[in-house]
Parts: structure tokens; sequence; C-alpha cells
């Protein structure tokens, strides 16, 4: 079996090291050759352009990605070659555009935050008269990792946040949520669904810093989670792993936004469960049967920001493991991330002080 993986950062990297004991092996599109996936995988070192799609997709037995931001000619290109693109194209739709990620939510009954689209001034008044302030601009193309979102406190500032955004954008409620949380779950092509346990994480500037696995959340929220998780899951007849992002407010659920990909509050997965996020994605859409999702004790990650960290120092740390990305330094840009394992979770909180001053953020 041959996979191909639009994208060669560090998904795509830690995608093609997972299939690889499966004994499959992996092509990946990224123009640049010396790319994260580049010592994982063959690199079609190419632009995503649609008429190069049959020599890229030339004996692949299934497609995926690493990022939802693909010209819709590369995937119909894809579709024309008879290749299975998974997850389905749907879901590659709908994150292209957070507003029609928010109507497909709302049309599907699933909580989340009140939202509106502004496409020009009258349509940001018209939020600020229904949503109130605070809110969150976001715009509807290409953000992530916090870029191109503003929180909105006052009315003198909605029109400047707008226009910094530069184009068209989503106002959505601010939500005062207790917490940050997310599921990710992977459905095969038989409808077998299975899920990881609710994770909590903390960001900091728009950027995941930290992931604790489990969280501590009660049976019935987890049973909430994945009720919101089959819903979505089935409505797009998805295939792959998906990860969804909650807030919890009052005990609840609601949905901040979802990946149709593997996740990087997933991370922890890789030693923290019996078969990672990475192996259940490739399992799940080359049609091979799912593995147990099933926690290893207690685990947390870490991400590196700017500055690669010192190896010998995270690995001297008990139940530590290191994943640099081999990607050059640079401001903000997510080099490599730590996981650390433990069998209880007073034994990650004391691990995660020695590491903590170990990851840069930067």
């Amino acid at each position: 079996m041959r996979l191909g993986i639009l994208g060669g950062g560090q998904l795509g990297r830690m995608l093609a090291l997972a299939a690889a004991p499966l004994g499959v092996s992996v092509r990946v599109w990224e123009a640049d050759a010396r790319c994260s996936a580049a010592r994982a995988a063959e690199i079609f070192a190419q632009p995503l352009r649609a008429e190069l799609v049959p020599a890229f997709a030339a004996d692949l037995t299934a497609c995926t990605y690493e990022f939802e931001h693909i010209p819709a000619s590369v995937v119909e290109a894809l579709a024309a070659q008879g290749v299975p693109l998974r997850p389905p194209a749907r879901a590659f739709a709908a994150k292209h555009d957070r507003w029609r990620e928010k109507q497909l939510l709302e049309e599907l009954g699933l909580p989340t935050a009140p939202c509106r689209a502004v496409a020009d001034a009258a349509g940001l008044h018209a939020a600020l008269a229904d949503l109130g302030l605070p809110l969150v601009l976001k715009r509807r193309h290409g953000g992530y990792d916090g870029k191109g979102q503003a929180v909105v406190r006052e009315a003198a500032a909605a029109s400047a946040a707008f226009l910094e955004l530069g184009g068209p954008a989503i106002a959505e409620a601010f939500i005062p949520f207790t917490r940050e949380l997310s599921l990710i779950a992977a459905r095969g092509g038989d409808g077998r669904i299975v899920s990881y346990p609710l994770v909590e994480n903390v960001h900091d500037g728009g950027i995941l810093r930290l992931t604790r696995a489990p969280a501590a959340a009660s049976a019935a929220l987890q049973a909430e989670a994945e009720a919101i998780m089959q819903r979505l899951l089935e409505a797009l007849d998805y295939v792959g792993v998906l990860a969804i992002e909650f807030f919890e407010v009052g005990g609840r659920l609601l949905i901040n936004e979802f990946a149709p990909r593997v996740h990087n509050s997933g991370h922890w997965t890789i030693e923290g469960a019996e078969t990672s996020q990475f192996e259940q994605h490739v399992r799940a859409v080359l049609g091979l049967p799912l593995g147990s999702a099933a926690p290893r004790g207690h685990s947390a990650m870490l991400n590196c920001l700017g500055r690669h960290p010192e190896a010998a120092a995270v690995l001297a740390v008990p139940g530590a493991h290191l994943h640099d990305y081999g990607k050059t330094a640079r401001a903000r840009r997510k080099l490599a991330h730590i996981t650390v394992r433990a069998d209880s979770a007073a034994e990650r909180e004391a691990l995660l002080e020695r590491l903590a001053p170990l990851a840069p953020w930067a």
C-alpha cells in the first residue's frame, strides 16, 4: 500500500513515521524538498497545482492531508483521478471557511458559540448589536494558531480590528469558559468509531502550550463529547481522525472548532495510548482495522516554540520523550514537542514541573 499526504510539515512527518511499521510507503506532496517530512517519506517536491495531480497520484492506495488550506482544484483533480481522499471532501470544504464550519455545526444542532458573518462595516455593526461585547473576530479563510483573529472589548476598536484581518470574517460571542478540552476520535470505512479520552489544553497567545491526558472529567462529560463527535463524523460520512476543540461552560460543552485531521492536542498518544492518533489515521484511511485508544496511564505534551530544546536535558527526565521536527528555528515556530508518561496524575505533574522550563517558548 502507498499513502499520499498533502503537506510535509510535522503532522505529515509523524504520519509517515507511523505508516512505516505497517509496511505502508508514503509519498508527500510538499514544494520544499527539505520539509519536516523529508527524512520519513518520498517527497513530491512540486507546487500544489491541479495539473500535477496525475504524477503525484500514480499508484496511490489513498490520499490524506495534514492541513486544510488546499486548493479545491487539487481536491477535484484527485477525485477525477480516482484516488480516495480521506477524510472526505465535505469535511475539507467546511474547514476552508469558518462560516461554513459554523453553519454545518448549527445545521446538525451541535452546541457552539453564537456567530455572525461579517463582510463589511454594516455587517460588523449588526454583529455588535446582536452579540454584544466582548466578541471575537476571526478571518473566514486561512487563520490558525491564533493568527487571523482578535478579541474586541470596546466598540471603538472593532472597525480597526476588522480591517486588520484583511478580508471576510466571522464574529463570535465571547465565551467565558472554565477550561479548554478536546476530543480526538477515528472513524473507519465500516462506520466503527474509536474515541480517545478527553484532554485538557492550555493555550498561550492562541498556540497550544500544554495538553494533559486524560482530563479530569466525569463519565457524563466524556459521553457528551463522544455523542457530539459521533453526530459530526456520521453526518460527514467521515473516514480518518478528527479532533473537536471544546469550551467547558457550566459543566457542559460548546464546540470552538473542529479539525479534519490529526491534531496537536493528540501528540500525547504517541507514547500515551495503545494506538497513536497517527497510526490510527493511517489505519482508517487505508481501510485497516482501528486500534485501541486506551490511555497508558497519565500523559502530557509540551510544545516547543522558537528554539530547539536541549535534548540531553529533556531526556534526563524519567518518562520524557522528545520529538524534534527537523525545522529551522524561527520565532513562534513549532519546532518540537515533549511528551511524558506516568502512572499517576500526581507523578505526571511532578515531571511537568521539571520539563516546563526545558520547553522553549519564544
